[in-house]
């Protein structure tokens, strides 16, 4: 399983259009999405893909990594694995 962050999102974007933005640069479907709020003015969003290994992600990462979309330049991350 791996995940990725993707912070500065718009907070009015909604699943299905992260969703197809990822699809464009190949990026494969995740399997859970979490929003998380923030306190300032870059929510972000953690995406979970059960099937996808993180050193997939990371050669797909900077195909996004600082792009200006929706009018933001957002930061894309692979989280390493942490144990719950």
């Amino acid at each position: 399983m791996a995940e990725l962050w993707i912070g500065n999102v718009d907070p009015d974007t909604t699943d299905e259009e992260i969703k197809e933005f990822l699809s464009t640069y190949g990026f494969p479907p995740f399997d859970d999405i979490q929003h998380i709020a923030s306190e300032g003015s870059r929510p972000a969003v953690l995406l979970s893909f059960g099937e996808v290994g993180p050193e997939t992600l990371r050669r797909l990462q900077p195909r996004v990594h600082n792009m200006f979309w929706k009018n933001r330049t957002i930061t894309v991350q692979v989280l390493t694995e942490r144990s719950e």
